[in-house]
C-alpha cells in the first residue's frame, strides 16, 4: 500500500525539476487551490507556493535563477484564463523570497480587475 505523499516530501523531490505552480480556478472569485504540472522554460523555484486571490485560471512560475536576479522580473500569469495579467517582482522582493519571506504583490489591471498574489519560497 502506498501512502499519500506529504507536501514537504513532494517539494523535496522538486529540487532540480521543472514545475509550474498551478492555481486552479474556483467559482465566485475566492482564494485559489494550488497544484503542480510540468513547466516550460527553466526550472521553477523549488518550494515556492503562491495564492492568487480571486483566481480564475492564472498561473505564476518563478524560475530558480530569478531569485538571484540583479534586475526586476516581470511575469505573465495568463495560464488557463482568457486574459493576461503581469506580476512584477523587484530585486528586493526576489531576495526576500530567497530568504523565505512572504511577498505579496498586485497584478496589472486587465478587464477592469486585478489580483493580489502572495508568494512564499521555502
Amino acid at each position: 500500500m502506498t501512502l499519500p505523499m506529504t507536501r514537504k516530501a513532494f517539494c523535496a523531490r522538486l529540487t532540480g525539476v521543472s514545475v509550474v505552480l498551478l492555481v486552479q480556478a474556483c467559482g465566485g472569485g475566492g482564494d485559489s487551490a494550488i497544484g503542480a504540472a510540468p513547466a516550460g522554460p527553466g526550472p521553477a523555484a523549488a518550494g515556492c507556493t503562491d495564492t492568487i486571490a480571486g483566481n480564475h485560471g492564472h498561473v505564476l512560475t518563478i524560475a530558480t535563477a530569478d531569485l538571484d536576479s540583479a534586475v526586476d522580473k516581470v511575469y505573465n500569469i495568463q495560464g488557463g484564463a482568457t486574459h493576461n495579467h503581469t506580476v512584477t517582482l523587484t530585486v528586493a522582493q526576489l531576495r526576500a523570497l530567497k530568504a523565505g519571506t512572504n511577498v505579496t504583490v498586485i497584478t496589472s489591471t486587465t478587464e477592469a480587475h486585478e489580483h493580489s498574489v502572495s508568494i512564499l519560497c521555502t
